[in-house]
């Protein structure tokens, strides 16, 4: 059994099936980098309060051995943090390591201080640097790669689709810059999110510490902070100490923000599924990004795609967790707000996956043009443009979508095309139809 940091009001050791049951440091010791530095920004706050809590040689040696142990985490590999099983949580872990090198020096960091206060800290820090990194990054290469198609297909027409029918002809241009417009609002929306996080310390378990304004003087080490996160870091005394260490709506908002993204890239998928189809045959992926079947040698199938998909249930699921767990909390920290870290670390993987996977699928898509022309045949795709141009000619709206729908549907009770009618046969929808007029229309 591990050291905790609690313990003195109790009598009986934990029970063994519980201590395993509220364990979180086999997921929260993602947050080491983050809890590492909050010891530091403490530790800095400790030695300089005026207190007289650490002497000169005690905040040495303390300050060494957390750099120490930051020099060896990774907040971009956070899974490689080796870490006691036994331990509770992530604070827990970093307090033991520096008890086991400086003894008794080491329980004085943890004055004034509250695990309430310090997982806040963490979970608020991991938010930024992860939407700032997926801002930034990923989301910047994936639109990158988005716009590049684009102008390589900056005269392709393609069938448009509503309720997935033929709708009318669009420029594969315009089709993916519809995208890129949705996953610009994400990185927005991100950039929102992150701006309406405000780190805080010294809330203590709820109601503060007497050092809390000193938190507002560490300019110097938050500067480093931020160089070493690459993303401007400040750091006050809680507004409200209430408020900082009971609400986690900074989590919900960022697993929101994830399950819209999550929902634009879900579409992306699909479409480009049915693409791949035979029945639509616009598109073929690159091999890299397909599986086959174990049965049938002919097959090729989208599973990137489809795995893309398949996460928006998990995504969504992540987000509605969260605001269920949350709903019926009294003020302040509960322990129920453990729940929120896995839902929160599995939503910003799964992300960060799949716009890698799309980055990269996107340069091997290749058109199958002869197919597109194909389907670019339909005469329907048109009608809505031979409407325009009878009301460019002073035929009210409603006349001009009678006249060519009933040419559609004459056309195709006949089974023959309107491209192949003659002016005598245009000429009894209206006199100002004709076949230049519709050669004109129907390209």
């Amino acid at each position: 059994m591990a050291k905790k940091l609690w313990g003195g009001r109790f009598s009986k050791k934990i029970d063994p099936n519980f201590e395993k049951f509220s364990q979180s440091i086999g997921f929260d010791h993602k947050l080491a980098y983050y809890d590492l530095w909050g010891s530091i920004f403490h530790l800095e706050v400790l030695h300089k309060c005026g207190l007289n809590i650490l002497s000169d040689q005690e905040y040495t040696s303390l300050k060494r051995e957390l750099y120490a142990i930051l020099r060896n985490t990774n907040k971009n590999k956070p899974n490689k943090f080796k870490y006691n099983k036994k331990s509770e949580d992530i604070h827990t872990e970093i307090q033991n390591r520096l008890e086991k090198k400086w003894g008794k020096v080491a329980l004085k960091l943890h004055t004034f201080r509250s695990r309430n206060d310090q997982v806040v800290f963490d979970v608020k820090m991991y938010c930024k640097w992860e939407s700032v990194y997926i801002r930034k990054v990923l989301l910047a290469r994936l639109c990158f790669e988005i716009r590049r198609a684009s102008e390589k297909y900056t005269k392709v027409w393609i069938p448009g689709y509503t309720h997935m029918q033929h709708a009318q002809p669009i420029l594969l241009k315009n089709y993916l810059m519809a995208y890129h417009k949705m996953l610009s609002r994400d990185s927005k929306r991100l950039e929102s999110a992150d701006k309406n996080i405000d780190l805080y310390l010294g809330s203590g378990a709820l109601s503060g510490v007497p050092i809390s304004e000193s938190y507002n003087k560490l300019t110097q080490l938050t500067k480093k902070f931020s160089k070493e996160l690459k993303c401007n870091i400040s750091i006050n005394s809680p507004a409200n100490t209430i408020d900082n260490v009971s609400d986690r709506d900074f989590v919900i908002e960022i697993l929101n923000t994830l399950a819209i993204l999550q929902m634009h890239l879900s579409r992306l998928a699909e479409d480009f599924i049915l693409w791949s189809t035979s029945e639509f045959g616009f598109i073929e992926l690159g091999d890299e990004f397909c599986t086959g079947s174990s049965l049938m040698p002919q097959k090729k199938n989208p599973d990137s795609l489809e795995l893309i998909r398949g996460n928006t249930g998990r995504i969504y699921g992540n987000l509605v967790s969260v605001l269920t767990m949350m709903k019926g909390l009294p003020l302040a920290y509960n322990r129920d707000m453990q729940m929120d870290k896995e839902p929160l670390f599995d939503s910003v993987e799964i992300i960060k996956t799949e716009l890698h996977v799309l980055t990269k699928l996107l340069p091997t898509i290749k058109l199958n043009k002869a197919n597109i022309k194909k389907q670019l045949e339909d005469e329907s795709l048109y009608a809505t443009d031979l409407a325009n141009y009878l009301v460019k000619n002073k035929v009210p709206f409603r006349n001009a979508h009678e006249i060519v729908g009933k040419m559609i549907k004459e056309s195709l009770a006949q089974d023959k095309k309107i491209r192949k009618m003659k002016d005598r046969e245009l000429k009894k929808y209206s006199p100002l139809i004709s076949e230049k007029v519709i050669d004109k229309i129907f390209q």
